[in-house]
C-alpha cells in the first residue's frame, strides 16, 4: 500500500510540475516566437513603465490572424489569470482571443496607478509623462500580441469589470485615438462622469479636457454592463466617499446614474450618442456572470 501511495504521489507531483512548466513565462529578456492555442503567459516590456505580464487565450478552430481580440482588464485584486479563466469558455463559443494584461501590486501599489491610469500622481492634477501612464501600455500590448499571432487585426474590444471597468471608462476619455472598436464597462464601483463641472476623479474638471473631448468619447461605441443584483450598499469593497455616494448607494445605481448623465451631456452638447446599457438579470458583482451574458458584444 505504501509503495502504491508513493507511486501515486510521484505521478501527481509530476503532473503538477508539467502544468506549472506549461504556464511558466519566459524571462523578460527571452523572445516569444509565436502564440499557440490555449493559454500562454509572457512578459511585455515594450513601453516606458515596468515590465508587465500578459495572459493570452487563443481558442481552437479559429483563425488567429483575423479573429477579434478582447483586451480584458482585471479587478482590484489584480488577478488577470482568474479573470481570464471566467472568459475562456465564452471565447471558445464566440471565437475571439482574450488578452489580459496584469498590473501587479508590486509594481503598481497605489490604486490610482491602475484604476486612474497613472495619469496623475496622488493628490495632484499635474500630469505624469504620458508614456508612463498605465493606459499607455494597452495599445503596445495589443500590437505585440497581434504580431506574435501574425495577425492583421487593427482594432480591439476593451473590457473591464469592477476596478477594470474604472480603468476602461477613464481610458475612454484619456486615450481618444486608441484603436478600440467597442468599450465594455462592467460593474464599476464608482465613476468619472463625463462632466466638466465636477472635479476629478468624480468628473473631468481640472483635467484639461474640453467639450470637444467629451463629444469624441460620447460618440464612441460603449456598452455599460450592469448586474441588477449588484445592489449591496454594504459591500466590503464599495467606495463610500462623499463623491462616490452622490452617484448612488450601490454599484447598480451608480452605473445607471453614469449612463443617464452621459446621455444628458450628449444631448446638451449635440453629440451623436453612441452608448447603450445592458442590464444582466440576476447577476451581482461577478465577472463570470457578466461574461456569460456579454460574449456576443466582443467585436
Amino acid at each position: 500500500m505504501l509503495r502504491f501511495a508513493l507511486i501515486a504521489l510521484t505521478s501527481l507531483l509530476t503532473a503538477c510540475q508539467t502544468f506549472d512548466t506549461a504556464l511558466q513565462p519566459p524571462r523578460s529578456d527571452e523572445p516569444v516566437p509565436s502564440l499557440s492555442e490555449g493559454l500562454t503567459h509572457l512578459y511585455f516590456s515594450g513601453w516606458d513603465g515596468p515590465t508587465i505580464s500578459l495572459w493570452v487565450y487563443v481558442p481552437r478552430d479559429i483563425d488567429p490572424k483575423s479573429a477579434p481580440i478582447m483586451v480584458m482588464m482585471h479587478g482590484a485584486k489584480r488577478g488577470a489569470a482568474r479573470y481570464l479563466s471566467e472568459w475562456d469558455s465564452v471565447a471558445d463559443e464566440e471565437g475571439f482571443i482574450v488578452l489580459a494584461p496584469e498590473f501587479s501590486k508590486n509594481d503598481f501599489p497605489e490604486s490610482q496607478q491602475y484604476t486612474r491610469g497613472n495619469v496623475y500622481p496622488p493628490d495632484s492634477l499635474v500630469r505624469n509623462p504620458e508614456t508612463t501612464w498605465t493606459f499607455s501600455a494597452i495599445v503596445p500590448s495589443f500590437e505585440h500580441v497581434r504580431d506574435l499571432l501574425g495577425g492583421t487585426q487593427t482594432q480591439f474590444t476593451l473590457y473591464g469589470h469592477s476596478a477594470g471597468s474604472q480603468f476602461a471608462h477613464r481610458f475612454l476619455f484619456f486615450k481618444p485615438d486608441a484603436p478600440v472598436s467597442r468599450f465594455l464597462l462592467a460593474n464599476a464601483g464608482w465613476y468619472t462622469f463625463a462632466d466638466l463641472d465636477i472635479g476629478f476623479p468624480y468628473g473631468l474638471k481640472g483635467t484639461g479636457l474640453t467639450e470637444a473631448d467629451l463629444r469624441i468619447a460620447l460618440e464612441k461605441d460603449v456598452v455599460v454592463l450592469l448586474g441588477n443584483a449588484d445592489n449591496d450598499p454594504n459591500h466590503e469593497s464599495l467606495r463610500r466617499s462623499e463623491g462616490a455616494m452622490t452617484q448612488g448607494d450601490h454599484r447598480f445605481a451608480r452605473g445607471q446614474a453614469y449612463y443617464r448623465a452621459a446621455e444628458a451631456t450628449a444631448a446638451r452638447i449635440g453629440a451623436d450618442f453612441g452608448w447603450q446599457v445592458r442590464v444582466v438579470d440576476g447577476v451581482a458583482h461577478s465577472n463570470g456572470g457578466i461574461a456569460a451574458a456579454s460574449g456576443d458584444l466582443v467585436d
